[in-house]
């Protein structure tokens, strides 16, 4: 029988992100000064760790799948940003925006785009938020309700399956300058992950389900 793969996410090493072999991690954490990893026995199980702080996992036990990492009459910050996407068809018609919790005014909108995802949109509206607090000397916390996007921005990579083409030239154009300012660019602001089970739907939400 087969050996089950297993994925390896580091959240402190030389690079951050999730590996699919043990000598891909071992690169990342051997003798870097308090590294911090774990393996998982799936690919969800690891992007969910992932935009989750270390400590969620590591020095305690791991939450059974399906319980709430945060407590029930919790509530979310409202000096903090919220961004959000929203796309007709998969590709499809998509754009995305950032709102203010605290009144629900929009910072920023952008698209709609030809031939995008709502991946694309939640990566790109992150990176965007980032951008867009320091660039302003903003101090606020960033939420997102997709574990896929918290992902790729701390992978500094949209890992999109989509196929470039003449209609989403404009989009992929976005994403190559969105990769670039991530590796270029460091950042203090803090990533959370909004709990819309919680909280109901996130501040930016185009409301179109």
């Amino acid at each position: 029988m087969a050996k089950q793969r297993k994925f390896y996410v580091v959240w402190n090493g030389r690079n951050p992100g999730i590996y699919t072999d043990w000598a891909g991690c071992k690169a990342q954490i051997e003798n870097f000064p308090e590294a911090r990893y774990k393996s998982f026995e799936s690919e969800e199980q690891a992007e969910e760790a992932f935009s989750c702080e270390s400590k969620n996992y590591i020095g305690k036990r791991r939450l059974p799948s399906g319980v709430k990492k945060v407590a029930s009459d919790s509530k979310p910050q409202l000096e903090a940003l919220a961004v959000d996407a929203a796309c007709s068809g998969n590709p499809g018609k998509m754009e995305y925006r950032g709102v203010y919790v605290r009144t629900g005014a929009e910072v920023f909108h952008a698209g709609p785009f030809q031939q995008g995802t709502n991946n694309i949109g939640e990566f790109l509206a992150l990176v965007h938020g980032l951008a867009y607090l320091k660039k302003y000397g903003y101090e606020h916390p960033i939420y997102s309700d997709s574990v896929n996007a918290i992902s790729w921005v701390r992978q500094k990579k949209c890992k999109t399956k989509l196929v470039p083409n003449a209609k989403n030239a404009v989009l992929f154009d976005m994403i190559g300058r969105a990769e670039a300012w991530l590796a270029t660019n460091s950042y203090t602001t803090k990533i959370m992950k909004w709990e819309t089970s919680i909280w109901g739907e996130i501040p930016a939400d185009f409301g179109r389900k």
